[in-house]
């Protein structure tokens, strides 16, 4: 007689490794040029000037009027003066200003889009995404003109039926444009705020 062998079961694979995951989508960052080159062209001109009048003294000349006055000012002028107040003031604020513009991304017209790889980053701007939105809400029916705002958390959408019930249009145009915002790719996509009423009456 004959014996039967058993068959072999197949050997399990290795577990699926699971997918990496999507980087972070970061926002663009502004590259600040003009007020960078505001803010070196006057450093560079008070430290020119300020190390022009020092080596003039060095050379045995007079200091220059503005300096010999404002070393005055400092000397006889109060720190509860209105007008050291006020330059104090001045100076803090143009600070802040700075400091603002350093630590804030900016290019708030670009909305970043989901990235697929680490070395690539894409973005889409507010105004060609309120277009898009725009000609897929105008597509629906009793839409007779609409407005739309993008921005980086809620798409506000006015629009104008001139017919159809304004409920049936006001789910009609939420459902277009909500599909229409999945399909953009946004890294955070924004909700929808849709308002629908009638043209005014002339």
């Amino acid at each position: 007689m004959s014996e039967q062998v058993p068959l072999e079961k197949d050997a399990p694979g290795p577990p699926d490794e699971p997918a990496p995951a999507a980087p972070a989508a970061r926002r663009f960052r502004s590259a600040r040029r003009v007020p960078a080159a505001l803010v070196a062209a006057g450093l560079l001109g008070a430290t020119g000037i300020l190390l022009y009048d020092v080596a003039a003294v060095r050379a045995g000349r007079p200091a220059l009027g503005w300096r010999r006055r404002l070393a005055h000012q400092l000397a006889t002028r109060h720190l509860d003066d209105p007008w050291v107040v006020a330059a104090a003031a001045a100076a803090v604020v143009l600070g802040a200003w700075l400091i603002t513009l350093a630590v804030t991304p900016g290019l708030r017209r670009i909305l970043p889009m989901r990235g697929e790889s680490p070395d690539v980053r894409a973005g889409l701007d507010r105004t060609a995404a309120a277009l898009v939105l725009r000609d897929r809400a105008m597509e629906v029916a009793g839409v007779r003109s609409v407005r739309v705002d993008v921005g980086r958390r809620v798409v506000r959408v006015r629009a104008q039926s001139h017919f159809r019930d304004l409920d049936e249009v006001r789910t009609d145009v939420n459902s277009v444009l909500a599909e229409g915002v999945r399909e953009m790719g946004l890294a955070r996509e924004p909700s929808l705020s849709v308002r629908v009423d009638r043209p005014a009456k002339r």
